[in-house]
């Protein structure tokens, strides 16, 4: 009996020892790390982001920043979970545009449904928005804290009064025709709006009257296609990105000249760069959304599964259209 119990026992052992050698390593696996593994966590706020892309997203019609190491989202802007009033929520409808501006510490939100907005980061407040309509696509800051948008439907800039004691219904708001507006871009440097007009790339000189603002067309150059789409600056340098339906350019402000990209062509919704980050582009998959960030060959840098993005930017400082350590205005 006594032998007995002991062969029992060392058989037991044995059949432990083989269910632990036969048993699958802890290794990741295609959706992240295995078990007990930890991955990298993202920034604690966004002012800590060092690889952080602000995401126009229109399947929950929010803007979305995404942790590119992290391959989360940690940080969200929902009208609906804002201080935007319940009658014109509809104005924020398929969020077409979000660009870091004042020192990163707000965000310039435009809609398809017309609504503009200026965001704070730190608490989502919307300390100013008001309604363009038209199928806006982009706004702009002006260097006296008012903000210019552009909407496609009508062709038209709206140049809006900034005053954050006033009503959305109450703010003051002026119409310049713009063919096929896109987009609009500040030049801090020469003081001049850009803005790339189906075929033209155009400047407009601003006025800086509070009561009265003014935009006038200036320059009008040629550029080769149509339906031009994303203008945006080049980080770091005297240049602006410029998308249509088929083609990404580089404009240089230093020698008027315009060249084809080493970037991915044809249907690029948005462009982006930063020091040291790849460029990154928005190209549909379906409709004119897509649910990944890629670089200029065609890498992922950014996925989630089921996103309707429509424009995306790196979280970084514009110093072409905005000078260093910039603060919110209101004009006077």
């Amino acid at each position: 009996m006594k032998r007995l119990l002991i062969w029992m026992f060392s058989g037991l052992l044995c059949c432990m020892a083989c269910g632990k050698g036969d048993a699958a390593p802890d290794v990741p696996g295609p959706g992240g790390p295995g078990p007990g593994a930890e991955g990298p966590k993202p920034p604690a706020t966004v002012a800590d982001c060092k690889k952080c892309i602000v995401l126009a997203e229109q399947l929950q019609s929010r803007v979305a920043i995404a942790d590119v190491d992290s391959k989360q989202i940690f940080w969200e802007w929902k009208p609906e979970q804002s201080n935007i009033k319940t009658q014109h929520l509809a104005w924020f409808t398929n969020t077409s545009d979000a660009k870091p501006v004042y020192d990163g510490k707000y965000l310039l939100v435009t809609a398809s449904g017309g609504g503009v907005a200026l965001v704070r980061i730190s608490d989502k407040k919307t300390v100013f928005y008001a309604y363009a309509g038209g199928n806006t696509h982009s706004a702009e800051l002006l260097p006296d804290g008012n903000i210019v948008s552009a909407s496609s439907t009508g062709n038209f800039m709206t140049v809006f009064r900034v005053d954050t004691t006033k009503a959305a219904e109450e703010t003051y708001s002026k119409n310049f025709p713009l063919s096929f507006g896109h987009n609009v871009v500040w030049d801090h440097k020469n003081q001049v709006l850009w803005s790339a007009a189906d075929h033209q790339l155009l400047t407009f000189t601003y006025n800086f009257n509070c009561t009265d603002p003014i935009l006038t067309q200036k320059d009008v150059i040629e550029i080769p296609g149509k339906d031009a789409h994303d203008l945006f600056p080049v980080y770091g340098k005297n240049a602006l990105w410029l998308t249509n339906t088929t083609n990404v350019y580089t404009y240089s402000l230093d020698t008027k000249k315009l060249e084809q990209a080493n970037v991915l062509q044809v249907n690029i919704k948005s462009v982006s760069s930063a020091d040291g980050l790849p460029t990154i582009l928005i190209r549909p998959k379906t409709s004119w959304w897509t649910d990944e960030v890629i670089d200029e060959k065609g890498n992922t840098v950014f996925y989630q599964s089921g996103l309707k993005i429509y424009k995306a930017r790196w979280y970084v400082k514009n110093t072409f259209s905005y000078p260093a350590g910039d603060g919110m205005k209101q004009c006077k």
